[in-house]
């Protein structure tokens, strides 16, 4: 009874969102209207009214049976993995970060831990019900007549509609993860042991559920292996005075509930906490564990964008301005220890993280070749513009090098590529004749327009 009455709720909410949907003027942009973002394309907040969709953040269902959720597209995986994780499972690949939603993984990208073997959180889905840019309401499959909007979705970024329901595939887990952090002094060897762990799925004779890793240093690199494991001698917490990232230089073997292994790094929003001192043993005591959350420093980041609080600060001490450079990335594996070399020299900045990943289909507007191997490297974080150089003088030369090495760059920050670039890594074509098909008034953005324009 209780899951019909979730049903019902939920086609109320997509008769209520077509309405709203509809009464919108035609040529009046159309956003989301979203408590919370993990965006880093910044624009001025807007004042046309946002589209509310409030009503559309719900696990709908969980089957164990089939392993298979449905769930509205404004569900947080914190959300999702709260209401999976009783039954003995999980979604094949969670995003780091809480409050990333299903949505926006799916049509924005997401990985993690789990991308070396089961892909990206889109490879999951089996069916997704979407509002159009011609306000229709369809659901589209692998194998149905809106296949193609199912596979040219991913990486839309919201401009050829919105996702309203999602079902997706889950997997098995254990009550505790047992993690083996690997150091390497060479990146080469670092790149090796990713290619070859992605290829065999083992290390050391057993199966490995997690991977990922972690650069400190040109010559301090490590790969964090994960394994399923129904008991475990202790349990470290990284939600309260320890964190996550520093204990990676300090163990070879650790051991976490399931929970805290997929949260491990929202705590501290990776390394970005120390930015604003929570790093600090003092600060940290204060710092009420429920605050140390991505969301959380997120918003803290907004409100000095807004306001220009450390820009001044530092302009008054006569310090050069900084750049945010806050990406992810990915190349092929054989050429990582170039792209590192390359960002060791002309950006920085560390740590960063590396997550290898494999698609398993063509999604054409994010076109990895299936089955070959990539590393994700994610950094985030401001370094100080040189004397004389444009402000966004490290994301264009960023740009320009993952270009060069046969990669690509995920658009949830700056970008700067001329309208012709950016069609070529993005698959023009294919995005073209998907908006004639499904938003043919383009009352939506375009994807350039959105991602690089910053509209």
């Amino acid at each position: 009874m209780t899951e019909l009455l979730v049903k019902g709720d939920h086609q109320r909410a997509v008769e209520a969102l077509r309405r709203s949907y509809e009464a919108i003027p035609q040529g009046t942009p159309v956003r989301l209207a979203k408590k919370t973002s993990n965006l880093f394309r910044w624009r001025d907040p807007s004042e046309a009214p946002g589209l509310d969709v409030s009503g559309f953040d719900k696990v709908l269902s969980v089957d164990p049976e089939t392993r298979t959720a449905q769930v509205q597209g404004m569900t947080t995986y914190e959300d999702l993995v709260d209401a999976t994780l009783p039954h003995g499972l999980m979604p094949s690949v969670v995003p780091q970060l809480k409050t990333i939603t299903l949505g926006g993984a799916v049509t924005g990208l997401g990985i993690e831990s789990t991308s070396f073997r089961l892909g990206l959180p889109h490879e999951a889905v089996l069916e997704m019900e979407v509002l159009t840019g011609d306000g229709q309401i369809v659901t589209a499959t692998p194998d149905n007549e809106h296949k193609d909007l199912f596979f040219g979705f991913p990486n839309s970024y919201g401009t050829l509609g919105y996702s309203l329901r999602l079902k997706i595939q889950l997997i098995e887990v254990k009550p505790y993860v047992r993690v083996r952090h690997l150091r390497f002094d060479d990146a080469g060897e670092c790149a090796r042991t990713l290619a070859e762990i992605t290829e065999r799925g083992t290390y050391d004779g057993e199966t490995v559920d997690f991977m990922d890793g972690t650069v400190f240093s040109g010559n301090e690199q490590y790969i964090t292996l994960g394994f399923f494991t129904d008991e475990a001698p202790y349990t470290s917490d990284y939600t309260g005075q320890e964190i996550y990232y520093k204990s990676i230089q300090r163990r070879s073997v650790d051991f976490l509930t399931v929970r805290d292994y997929i949260w491990r790094w929202d705590t501290d929003w990776f390394w970005c906490s120390g930015a604003f001192g929570v790093q600090n043993p003092t600060v940290r005591r204060l710092w009420p564990d429920k605050a140390k959350r991505s969301d959380v420093y997120r918003k803290m980041v907004a409100y000095d964008r807004r306001f220009q609080i450390i820009a001044r600060v530092e302009r008054w001490r006569g310090l050069r301005p900084r750049e945010d450079v806050i990406q992810d990335i990915e190349v092929p594996v054989e050429r990582l220890p170039e792209f590192l070399e390359f960002f060791h020299d002309k950006v920085g900045m560390s740590p960063i993280w590396l997550c290898p990943l494999r698609a398993k289909e063509n999604w054409p507007l994010y076109p990895l070749e299936p089955g070959r191997t990539y590393v994700n490297v994610g950094f985030w974080g401001t370094v100080r513009i040189p004397m004389g150089q444009i402000p966004e003088y490290h994301n264009r030369l960023i740009e320009r090098k993952v270009a060069a090495l046969d990669g690509h760059k995920s658009l949830y920050s700056t970008s700067f590529y001329s309208r012709e670039e950016f069609w070529r890594h993005y698959d023009g074509e294919t995005y073209r004749r998907l908006k004639d098909a499904y938003d043919p008034a383009k009352r939506l953005l375009d994807l350039y327009d959105k991602c690089v324009g910053g509209r």
